[in-house]
């Protein structure tokens, strides 16, 4: 169903704060912002309730039974259904390490419903996660599939997904540099993740065009007083936005405290790197053909291995502000707007300001979703 706007309703309009004002959406953009905008057709929302712009989850493997690394476009849908009552808008489906064969079938599905341009929660493009990652820091992907960085891989792989990989995680010690240099001509986004780099190694990175790093201090070579390492990078490297996991399990709250103590409020975009269990029971799961046991929402392999999340974003949000005592809005901001600038789409995402996307989520001051527009069209509602 189409929203056609607001009226007299809480709105937070980017650079201003939240204010008591009207809204006109058409052809899925906001058209226009004021108090002097009258429709009876627009919807006019209770106090309580306040307009945020819709959530950028760019690390996101699945959710509601079904997993971007084995798809088809029913599961894709069922994926983005459920992200959409956590007030995400717009996503990277995220693959991981397997065989080569296993990712190109993937690229190759999520390439075909990008293309087709359907109404909903929008696939921005693909995160390739690796399989250009360091075997020493695996985590919950798949040791035997995992190989040095190559551009000619690479090459094949996003003429499988037909130039829609967007993002790429690397470990830039195994062979990388060359690959970094060659994505930021092309304009990816280079994440330093699942990595052992040194300290020197990653700001080396950097300088070549590295932007990002996946899910910090999970999965990379961490602090140390005599080598400051990924982590000692992150932390210090304006140039590097710090994914975070803020689940309060994969990161504890003095740690997230720490993150936002040294990077501030626009150099942490928060991350679901959610998989097939997110908005399902516990029981038992796949990841990457792994089998995974979620034990009170937490996913883990057989071995103990942290496997994803099952973190849905409004409560990242939620969870980030419990343990940072920032306000409502900048924290929103690590879901909005900072992925966006992170993946060069500010124009189109990210916040409410005319001309951009009519992607909205509806809350309340506890960031409880009560209804998802994306692209001015309602595609979850509880009101």
């Amino acid at each position: 169903m189409k929203c056609f706007g607001f009226k007299n309703s809480n709105i937070y309009v980017f650079g201003k704060g939240i204010e008591k004002t009207s809204l006109c959406i058409e052809n899925g953009k906001i058209k226009k912002i004021g108090n002097n905008i009258k429709d009876n057709a627009f919807i006019e929302l209770d106090e309580k309730y306040i307009v945020l712009p819709g959530f950028v989850d760019k690390h996101t493997h699945g959710a509601n039974s079904a997993d971007f690394m084995n798809p088809s476009k029913e599961k894709i849908k069922l994926i983005l259904s459920a992200i959409s009552k956590e007030g995400t808008t717009s996503c990277l489906a995220t693959t991981m390490t397997q065989s080569i064969d296993n990712i190109n079938l993937s690229l190759q599905t999520i390439a075909s419903y990008i293309e087709e341009k359907p109404l909903g929660v929008e696939i921005l493009g693909v995160h390739l996660e690796g399989p250009f990652i360091s075997p020493k820091h695996a985590g919950a992907q798949p040791i035997k599939y995992i190989i040095p960085c190559d551009i000619k891989t690479f090459e094949e792989l996003n003429k499988e997904a037909r130039n829609h990989i967007k993002q790429v995680t690397l470990a830039v010690e195994e062979d990388g540099l060359e690959l970094v240099k060659y994505l930021k001509a092309k304009g990816i986004v280079v994440s330093l993740g699942h990595t052992d780099c040194t300290y020197e190694e990653a700001i080396e990175a950097v300088n070549e065009g590295a932007t990002s790093i996946s899910h910090m201090f999970n999965a990379m070579r961490g602090l140390h007083h005599r080598n400051a390492g990924t982590v000692g990078a992150g932390l210090l490297s304006d140039e590097l936005k710090c994914e975070l996991i803020c689940d309060l399990i994969h990161v504890s709250k003095p740690v997230v405290q720490l993150l936002y103590e040294n990077k501030g409020k626009d150099g942490i975009c928060l991350i679901t790197d959610a998989m097939e269990a997110k908005w399902m029971p516990d029981g038992d799961y796949q990841l990457g053909g792994q089998k995974v046991i979620v034990k009170n929402g937490v996913a883990r392999l057989e071995d103990g291995t942290l496997a994803g999340s099952t973190l849905k974003m409004n409560e990242a949000i939620h969870n980030f502000m419990q343990a940072t005592g920032v306000s409502l809005l900048d924290a929103v901001d690590l879901a909005t707007i900072n992925p966006a600038r992170c993946l060069h789409i500010e124009d189109k995402k990210g916040s409410i300001e005319v001309g951009k996307d009519a992607d909205f989520v509806i809350v309340d001051k506890d960031l409880n979703v009560y209804m998802t527009i994306c692209r001015g069209e309602i595609v979850y509602s509880k009101l």
